[in-house]
């Protein structure tokens, strides 16, 4: 479809086309003159490629005249920087000049490079053109398309597949028996490691937390979510003693908490690292509580993986009024009670039995066999 005009750029304009793709100007205007491509204007660039927009585009729009715009975004790909091709045909404009510019346009990204464009805007008005335009552009190009009745069908079916799919995988499953190596035990604790919910990045303060935390520098560490930003940001570090540990506990949003339990353990000083994910109830909202509980198996992995953190114990709570020194001792040693009773012979029902009756064998009444 290329050359269907037969206009072509001229010799002066393509060594400006060469220099262009090197990045040294923001925005192009090309117009067809005598039959050729030629340069109307152009911008240099001043700021980021947003803040040039409207100053270099909307002043190059001739009301009654198409043109051409090539604008300089401040992507890259492997050519060079990225361009959005610009078609501007004004309503006014005569309908011969319309059709001229609309079969030359694919002559011009020939002369250009196709492969450096990265998108491309048509209007007829300036809000189509303009900044806004461009975004309101971008927002229907990433909205997916309009579905028929039977695509909605299909696709709602799909989404149905899916959610049985997901339930059957969280199923407890019987004991299964291992060649050679005992009894493998799967259940809804197992962990697949395709599926192991959200993985929101630590934000550098928490990086640098989780390190003094390693090196035993600090003893506690607070991690909350910024939804907004999806990262995990450090609430605070401050000192903790295990007494003191229940004060900790936030009751109007949910928090992660690492904290080094310091106790004795059969008459020796020990240390244990324990997880607190702390969750007030109900309080918070339904969005809170889906992201606190997908983040937290990510988050865990990551820390006992590239912090090489052992931790001894992971706990959920709804409030620290019940983290006392008895109770995280119990959580980090559990007591095995082995209940079992040597089985008695039941007895019989009381009161009276009613007579006993003897039951004697063959010949034991005199009789002569």
């Amino acid at each position: 479809m290329s050359h269907q005009t037969g206009i072509h750029a001229t010799s002066d304009l393509r060594e400006f086309l060469i220099k262009a793709r090197r990045g040294a100007f923001r925005a192009l205007k090309i117009v067809i003159r005598s039959e050729q491509l030629v340069l109307g204007a152009y911008r240099e660039v001043s700021q980021s490629w947003d803040q040039d927009y409207d100053a270099c585009v909307l002043p190059m729009l001739d009301g009654l005249e198409p043109c051409y715009i090539l604008y300089r975004l401040d992507s890259h790909n492997q050519l060079g920087y990225e361009w959005l091709f610009i078609s501007w045909s004004p309503d006014q404009s005569p309908v011969r000049l319309k059709m001229v510019y609309a079969a030359t346009r694919a002559t011009l990204k020939k002369e250009f490079g196709g492969s450096h464009i990265n998108d491309e805007v048509f209007g007829t008005v300036q809000e189509d053109i303009s900044f806004q335009g461009y975004l309101r552009h971008l927002s229907s190009s990433s909205c997916p398309a309009p579905l028929t009745t039977a695509e909605q069908q299909l696709h709602q079916i799909k989404i149905t597949e899916d959610k049985v799919a997901r339930d059957e995988r969280r199923i407890v499953r019987p004991v299964a028996t291992v060649s050679g190596q005992g009894k493998t035990e799967i259940n809804v604790e197992s962990k697949n490691p395709t599926l192991q919910g959200l993985a929101f990045p630590l934000q550098e303060e928490a990086k640098h937390a989780l390190q003094q935390f390693k090196h035993k520098r600090i003893n506690y560490i607070q991690l909350r979510l910024d939804t907004e930003r999806e990262t995990i940001e450090l609430v605070h570090t401050s000192p903790t003693e295990t007494k003191e540990l229940p004060s900790r506990i936030p009751t109007d949003a949910p928090r992660y908490h690492f904290f080094l339990y310091k106790h004795a353990h059969q008459g020796q000083p020990l240390e244990a690292v324990v997880f607190i994910y702390s969750m007030p109830g109900y309080s918070c909202s339904i969005k809170e509580r889906m992201l606190y509980s997908s983040c937290k198996n990510r988050l865990l992995d990551e820390v006992e993986r590239d912090y090489h953190i052992e931790i001894a114990k992971k706990m959920e709570i709804e409030s620290g009024d019940g983290l006392t020194e008895d109770f995280l001792y119990e959580e980090v040693y559990p007591k095995h009670h082995a209940l079992r009773q040597a089985f008695s012979k039941p007895k019989g029902p009381t009161g009276k039995r009613g007579n006993k009756r003897l039951i004697r064998g063959a010949g034991e009444n005199g009789d002569e066999s």
